[in-house]
């Protein structure tokens, strides 16, 4: 398995221009615009769902967790060194788009998702290619078994959606169920739902905040499954669960949303 495992997690608005020019309507407002291509979805679904599909979706924040596989005395080891969320509250999509492309450029990762497969890296490839961006090693890196497309193998990218439902065997249910039945924090305060309403009010930095504490409930769920599939030992496992601790305990006095995760935690 890959050394650095990235756990990641998007938010998205409806890119407003690119719902200008399906509806060819180029002069309603952003606002506007992100409405009409709901009805228009609502309409071409026939009322079932109103969710505009991934080229649409403007990428406002790519959410980091970095773990790393290290060698110890009872086999793999889990170790975090970082939690973060690319570029800053001023960044274009396209520099946003830019980094998380770089990181697959240089270090080739395991990316850990909830749901990636299904929404998060189709809206990746498409705004990239929206932006003219390009990532030649996404399709070179591994081989026909193993790589960033191969929806079976985990090597490159685990989408645990896919791995607990046994990819569609069973129920596909939501991050923050699997959260519950694991007594781990899920959802706080912040849902996908209100996203909008918060980039349209100019709160990024809000919405960076609310991916980061996505990414840790993933990564959650993502050593609890590595405990149960035996990638983890119970000791391993234990001092992976408290190097995160003491990272959120660490840095929660200068970003208060994750003091706020570690006290849902905490609560259980």
């Amino acid at each position: 398995m890959r050394r650095d495992v990235i756990v990641f997690d998007i938010e998205t608005v409806v890119d407003a221009d690119s719902a200008r020019r399906v509806l060819r309507l180029p002069d309603i407002s952003d606002a506007e615009a992100r409405d009409a291509l709901s009805d228009y979805f609502l309409e071409k679904t026939e009322g079932r769902n109103d969710f505009p599909r991934q080229p649409f979706h403007q990428v406002v924040a790519i959410s980091y967790g970095h773990l790393i596989r290290e060698p110890g005395e009872e086999g793999g080891e889990m170790v975090i060194r970082r939690l973060g969320t690319g570029g800053d509250s001023s960044s274009s999509e396209q520099e946003i788009l830019e980094g998380f492309f770089h990181l697959i450029e240089a270090r080739a990762p395991q990316l850990v998702s909830f749901n990636g497969r299904g929404f998060d890296v189709p809206v990746l490839k498409y705004r990239a290619m929206a932006h003219g961006l390009s990532c030649p090693r996404w399709f070179t890196q591994g081989d026909k078994w193993n790589g960033y497309d191969t929806r079976y193998s985990n090597e490159y990218h685990c989408d645990l959606l896919e791995l607990l439902s046994d990819f569609g065997a069973s129920a596909r249910c939501s991050m923050d169920e699997v959260a519950a039945a694991f007594n781990i924090p899920g959802k706080l305060e912040t849902a996908g739902d209100n996203v909008r309403e918060m980039f349209e009010s100019g709160q990024i930095e809000a919405i960076r905040d609310y991916c980061e504490t996505d990414v840790l409930s993933t990564m959650l769920i993502f050593l609890r499954h590595q405990l149960f599939s035996g990638a983890l030992t119970e000791g391993a496992y234990a001092r992976a669960i408290l190097g995160v601790r003491n990272y959120l305990e660490s840095e929660s006095e200068s970003r208060p949303h994750l003091a706020e995760y570690l006290k849902a935690w905490d609560q259980g």
